[in-house]
């Protein structure tokens, strides 16, 4: 697993990363969330991301739902519990995507999540939407040397400065995200302009962390020059819990990874007209025409124009001398179909 990868992206000496939000898919389940990595791996995608919940470190019983959609949990603090991992867990959850060449990433919501993470040797922090102003939070994970990654999806850009200026003001490195807290987005709530003002703004790797449950927002953000690209992931959209319909499924994880990568080499290969990498010689001998003698031309025939024929194979003068013919004097005779030369003529 490559660990440079901040400063390649950075540097502009990698493909857009792509990384696949996992957050509760795995609904608890160890199994399942080592399921995901499998998965998540064999697509093809750059990175793997979780979420590191600690219910008592971060929640009280008062939490609302975002959407009341369990059937087990009686409290959104009951839910956090659920997904808690124990800190050996979430190590052979790093070590899994360590084996399989991904990236570990996961989000900490709490302070005790943050040393959790940081005693993995993660390479980076995600800090998701909702923590943006949590400056405490932002302090301790800066301080941790790594790069951090901040969502951008419940913040202004007066909220958002004061993020990235606390982050850096601890020399952390920092990496940005449009984001858009709807869940699925819909296209008009993507925000794709917002990813080139970052850039300016920030002058630091800038990517889409889409909700809208289809490939094309982060195909289109690639097109467009964004170094991070983060989707959610589900094994179907029919499965239980909140993100699942704004999630993609593992073919579409991996028709995007295909996506961005033909997408990156078309930009790191534009095409000079002048000099084209293709064949055109050989190309144009198969698709273009020449100029022939429409019927049988005796010697010193003075060309009209219906004695030319355009026709395939482009082996002879080209369309363009079609004009520039008539009027001159064959020196030879030539049968139907026979190409016109220029040393034919007078």
């Amino acid at each position: 697993m490559n660990t440079n990868w901040f400063e390649e992206l950075s540097e502009g000496n990698r493909k857009p990363l792509v990384v696949a939000e996992v957050a509760q898919a795995h609904e608890g389940s160890l199994g399942i969330a080592h399921s995901f990595i499998d998965a998540v791996a064999a697509t093809g995608a750059d990175a793997i991301k979780f979420q590191t919940h600690m219910a008592d470190r971060e929640s009280t019983l008062r939490e609302p739902w975002r959407i009341p959609f369990s059937y087990e949990d009686g409290t959104r603090f009951d839910y956090w519990k659920r997904m808690e991992f124990t800190p050996e867990q979430w190590k052979g959850l790093a070590d899994h995507c360590s084996e399989k060449g991904l990236i570990f990433l996961s989000s900490p919501f709490s302070f005790e999540a943050v040393a959790l993470l940081e005693s993995l040797n993660m390479s980076a922090f995600k800090v998701a939407s909702g923590e943006i102003e949590n400056f405490p939070l932002l302090d301790r994970i800066a301080k941790c040397g790594k790069p951090v990654l901040l969502s951008s999806g419940l913040s202004d850009w007066a909220i958002f400065d004061r993020a990235v200026e606390r982050v850096r003001g601890h020399g952390a490195k920092v990496g940005v995200f449009q984001c858009t807290t709807a869940y699925p987005t819909r296209a008009e709530e993507v925000g794709l302009n917002v990813i080139s003002e970052m850039s300016e703004r920030y002058d630091c790797p800038v990517g889409l962390s889409d909700h809208s449950g289809t490939v094309y927002p982060c195909l289109a953000a690639a097109s467009i020059g964004a170094k991070l690209l983060e989707v959610h992931v589900t094994f179907d959209r029919q499965m239980f819990g909140p993100d699942a319909p704004a999630s993609l499924n593992l073919a579409e994880l991996k028709n995007l990874v295909e996506g961005v990568d033909f997408i990156d080499r078309m930009r790191k290969n534009p095409l000079d007209k002048d000099r084209p990498s293709i064949d055109l010689p050989g190309l144009s001998r198969t698709f273009g025409k020449s100029v022939v003698a429409s019927s049988d031309l005796p010697f010193g025939t003075v060309l009209q124009e219906g004695d030319l024929a355009l026709k395939k194979p482009g082996d002879g003068c080209p369309p363009s001398d079609f004009y520039e013919m008539v009027g001159k004097k064959l020196n030879k005779p030539l049968k139907s179909d026979d190409p016109i030369r220029w040393d034919d003529l007078d």
